[in-house]
C-alpha cells in the first residue's frame, strides 16, 4: 500500500550554539548521513534546517511523481506502484527526525515550524493522492493486475494502493477534492491545537504540599522525585507532584490523605477542559471536519470510514467485540466495589467510595488479600534490570542480541542506542530507548522508527532504526529507576512493537515492519507482555536493587495469585473509552456538541459504574483527537488482545520460550508484517480463529455467555 509520507515519533536535543546557521555549511539532511547504519547525525541538525530540506524534499518529490506520469511504458507494479513506494524519501527523511523532536522535546521554536511543516506535508500528500493521472496509472495496474504475473506480496500492494487513493479522494469531483483538501488542512491545525492545549495545561498542573504529614502513604522514591521537582521550581523544602504517570498514579494509590487524591484526580479529569487551554471547541471542529469528510467519501459516518479498511469492516462488529467483555467487567466492578468499600468499613474510613479513591482502595485490598505490597516489589524491578528482561527474552525467543553502541548519534543524553545482531553476527537494526518523562515529551509510552526495512528488486536493501520512548519512574539521589508492575508491562508492550519493527523481513516500505492494518499492530506489542511476569523469565531479571537477590518464589506465587486484580476496573475504563469513540465517530454534527454531556449520555446508555471514569476524557483523549491514528480505532486493544491471549495460550501449552512455536510466530507474524492479510497470518500461527473468552480468561472475567462466544470472523473478520 502506498504511502505518501511517513511520519515517525523522535526527538533530538540541540545545543543554544546549533542556532547560528554558517554560510559555510550544507544542511546536513541533504547529503549523506555518514554514520552507523544511518542514524541521524543529530549534533549536526539545526532548527533552520527543516523547512528548506523539507521545500527540497516536496521539490523532489513532485519531480520523481512527475516522471512515473510521463513514463510511455504500459503501467505496471516495477514502473507504477514501485516507483512511487521509492518516491518523497527525502522529505520522509526530514520529517522522521522533526516528528521526533515534536513529540519529545516540543519548545518554541519547534512549535513555529510546526505551524508550517505539518500544513506542507498534508497538503502534498493530498495533492498526490487526489491526482488524476497518477491515479489513471494506479487504475491501470489495478485493473490489470490479473494478467501481470504479481507475487501475493504484490498483488495486495496493488489493491491496498487501489483502495487507499479512493480513501483520499481520487474518485471525487474537482470541487469536491478541493474540499477535502481544505478538511485535511484544517484538521492538520486542528491536531495540532488539540497537543498544544493538552501539554500546555500538563505542564501547568501542579499539586504543591507543604506539610509532610499529608504525604503518608506516598513511596518513599516518589516523596523523593516531588521534592526534587519542587527544587527545580524554586520552591525547596515542600513538594510538588504533575499529572505525569510516575507522579500521579502513585498518589492516587498511597496518598493516605484522601483530599490530596481527590485534588490530584480532578486535577486530572479535567485536564484541557477549561480556560485558554480548553480542547473542547477543538474537538467540536474535529467532529464535523471528520463527518464531511466522511460524507464526501461516500461514508455514513466517520467511524465508518475509519474501520473500512481493516479487521473489523465496520463500527458494528468493533462495538459487537467490546459489548461482549463489558458485561463481565462491569459485573467485576461491582464486585470490586463491594470489597473496597468492606474494607473502608472495617478499617473505620467512614467514607463511600468515590472514583478518587478506587486506586488506593483497590491497593488496599491487593495488600489484605494477597499481603502484596507495590513498594516491595518495585525493589525488584530497576529499570536496567527489565532492559535486560526484555533483551534476554529477545535472545531466547528469536535469537537476537543487542550490543550498546556508546559513541553511536543521540538526540538526548538519556538515549541509549544498540546494534542488534543475529547469533551469526549479522546486523538485524538499530534500537533506541528514551525511558524518562521530561516536561517536553508528551505522556504515554510509544515505538517508532527513524528508518524502515526493504529490499528493492535490484538487490538495494535497508534495516531498519527503530526506538521506544517512555515516561517511566526516574532515579533518585542513589536509588536506581524502580519500576511498577504496569510500568514493566509497558515496557514490554513496546518493546513488542519495537520487535515487530526490527524483524520484518517484508520486501516493500509500504508492507514492513508495524505497517499493518491498525487492529493487527497490537498484537506483536500485547502478546509480549505476557512474558513480563511469567517465573523462567521473571527469575533471571527480577533482583533486588539493594542486595541483588534473585525474586522469591513466594512473592512470584503472590503476583501470581494478585494478576487478576482490580481487572473489572482496568476493563471497563479501556471498553468504556473504546465505546466513547466509536460514538463521537458516527455522529453527524450540524451545531456544537456539548461534549461532557455526550460523554454522560455514553456512560449512562452503558450503565457505567459511576466509581470509574473513561480511561480518557475527550479533552485529553489524544488517541483520538490528537490525530487520525487512533480515531474510531481505539477499539483495536481489544480486538488485538482477543489474538494475543489466545496467541500466548499456545505457549503456555508448548512452553514459553518453544524454539518451534517462537519460529513460527516470527515467521508469521513478525516477519511478514503487512505483506498477508492478518487473519490469514494468525490462522496461519494458531491453527484457529481466535474468541472472546481467551481474553476473558486472561483477565480473570466470566465469559457473558455459557455458549461460546463469537469469535473475530464473526464480528468482523476478513
Amino acid at each position: 500500500m502506498f504511502k505518501p509520507i511517513v511520519t515517525i515519533a523522535m526527538s533530538i536535543v540541540l545545543p543554544v550554539a546549533s542556532f547560528a546557521a554558517s554560510s559555510q555549511r550544507v544542511n546536513p539532511f541533504l547529503e549523506p548521513y555518514n554514520t552507523p547504519y544511518n542514524i541521524p547525525p543529530f549534533e549536526k541538525i539545526q532548527y533552520s534546517d527543516y523547512l528548506p530540506a523539507m521545500e527540497q524534499g516536496i521539490k523532489e518529490y513532485r519531480e520523481e511523481i512527475k516522471a512515473i506520469k510521463a513514463n510511455r511504458a504500459m503501467p505496471d507494479f516495477e514502473n507504477t506502484i514501485l516507483a512511487m513506494e521509492k518516491s518523497g524519501q527525502l522529505l520522509n527523511r526530514v520529517m522522521t527526525v522533526f516528528v521526533a523532536l515534536d513529540e519529545t522535546e516540543s519548545c518554541p521554536e519547534m512549535t513555529a515550524i510546526s505551524e508550517k511543516a505539518y500544513p506542507m506535508q498534508s497538503q502534498i500528500s493530498d495533492e498526490i493522492m487526489m491526482d488524476s493521472e497518477l491515479f489513471k496509472r494506479v487504475k491501470s495496474v489495478y485493473d490489470n493486475r490479473k494478467k501481470l504475473g504479481l507475487t501475493p506480496e504484490q498483488m495486495r500492494d496493488v489493491e491496498e494502493t487501489y483502495k487507499e487513493f479512493v480513501r483520499a479522494g481520487a474518485l471525487l469531483s474537482d470541487a469536491d477534492k478541493a474540499r477535502l483538501m481544505k478538511l485535511n488542512t484544517e484538521l492538520t491545525d486542528l491536531f495540532l491545537k488539540f497537543n498544544k492545549n493538552l501539554l500546555d495545561d500538563t505542564n501547568a498542573f501542579q499539586l504543591v504540599v507543604d506539610d509532610k504529614s499529608k504525604l503518608s502513604g506516598i513511596p518513599a522514591a516518589t516523596v523523593d522525585q516531588a521534592a526534587d521537582a519542587a527544587k527545580a521550581a524554586g520552591m525547596t523544602g515542600k513538594w510538588l507532584f504533575t499529572l505525569h504517570a510516575p507522579s500521579r498514579l502513585p498518589l492516587l494509590q498511597y496518598a493516605d490523605n484522601r483530599d490530596l487524591r481527590r485534588q490530584m484526580y480532578e486535577g486530572y479529569i479535567n485536564l484541557a477542559s477549561k480556560g485558554k487551554y480548553d480542547n473542547k471547541p477543538v474537538i467540536n471542529k474535529i467532529l464535523k471536519a471528520r463527518a464531511e469528510k466522511a460524507r464526501l467519501l461516500g461514508f455514513p459516518n466517520f467511524a465508518a470510514y475509519a474501520t473500512d479498511n481493516v479487521m473489523a469492516k465496520t463500527p458494528e462488529a468493533a462495538e459487537d467485540l467490546l459489548l461482549e467483555i463489558w458485561k463481565p467487567a462491569i459485573k467485576r466492578v461491582a464486585e470490586e466495589v463491594a470489597e473496597m468499600q468492606a474494607l473502608a468499613d472495617k478499617r473505620g474510613d467512614n467514607i463511600t467510595v468515590e472514583p478518587w479513591d478506587y486506586y488506593y482502595y483497590a491497593e488496599k485490598v491487593r495488600k489484605d488479600k494477597y499481603d502484596l505490597d507495590e513498594d516491595e516489589v518495585r525493589a525488584y524491578f530497576p529499570l536496567e534490570n527489565v532492559r535486560q528482561g526484555i533483551f534476554s527474552m529477545a535472545k531466547r525467543l528469536y535469537g537476537i542480541n543487542f550490543t550498546e553502541m556508546p559513541d553511536a548519534p543521540k538526540y538526548n543524553p538519556e538515549v541509549k542506542v544498540y546494534d542488534v545482531t543475529d547469533n551469526d553476527g549479522n546486523h538485524v537494526a538499530v534500537f533506541m530507548t528514551d525511558y524518562f518523562p521530561r516536561a517536553s515529551k508528551r505522556q504515554g509510552a510509544w515505538m517508532s522508527e527513524f528508518q524502515g526495512a526493504f529490499v528493492d528488486p535490484d538487490g538495494k536493501s535497508q534495516r531498519p532504526i527503530v526506538f521506544n520512548v517512555g515516561n517511566f519512574s526516574k532515579p533518585t539521589g542513589d536509588t536506581p529507576a524502580l519500576l511498577s508492575l504496569d510500568e514493566v508491562e509497558t515496557m514490554f508492550h513496546e518493546f513488542g512493537h519495537g520487535l515487530h519493527g526490527m524483524l520484518t523481513r517484508a520486501k516493500l516500505r509500504s508492507q514492513a515492519g508495524t505497517n499493518v492494518d491498525r487492529d493487527f499492530v497490537e498484537l506483536p506489542s500485547q502478546i509480549h507482555e505476557h512474558w513480563a511476569l511469567e517465573p523462567e523469565l521473571l527469575k533471571t531479571y527480577a533482583r533486588h536493587y539493594k542486595t541483588g537477590e534473585v525474586i522469591p518464589d513466594e512473592l512470584i506465587k503472590k503476583l501470581e495469585a494478585a494478576s487478576t486484580h482490580n481487572q473489572g476496573f482496568t476493563t471497563t475504563e479501556l471498553v468504556g473509552a473504546a465505546l466513547l469513540d466509536l460514538q463521537f465517530g458516527k455522529l453527524n454534527p450540524d451545531g456544537d456538541v456539548d461534549i461532557a454531556a455526550f460523554e454522560k449520555n455514553v456512560a449512562g446508555t452503558l450503565e457505567m459504574p459511576s466509581q470509574v471514569q473513561f480511561r480518557y476524557r475527550s479533552p485529553y483523549f489524544r488517541h483520538v483527537f490528537g490525530s487520525d491514528g487512533y480515531a474510531s480505532g481505539y477499539y483495536t486493544y481489544l480486538w488485538a488482545e482477543v489474538l494475543d491471549a489466545d496467541g500466548f495460550e499456545l505457549f503456555k501449552e508448548k512452553g514459553i520460550f518453544d524454539p518451534e512455536t517462537a519460529k513460527k510466530f516470527r515467521e508469521t507474524v513478525l516477519e511478514s508484517g503487512g505483506s498477508v492479510d492478518p487473519m490469514d497470518l494468525y490462522v496461519t500461527f494458531r491453527g484457529h480463529r481466535p474468541s472472546v473468552d481467551a481474553l476473558l480468561r486472561n483477565r480473570g472475567l466470566a465469559p457473558a455467555k455459557k455458549e461460546p462466544s463469537k469469535d473475530l470472523h464473526q464480528v468482523g473478520g476478513k
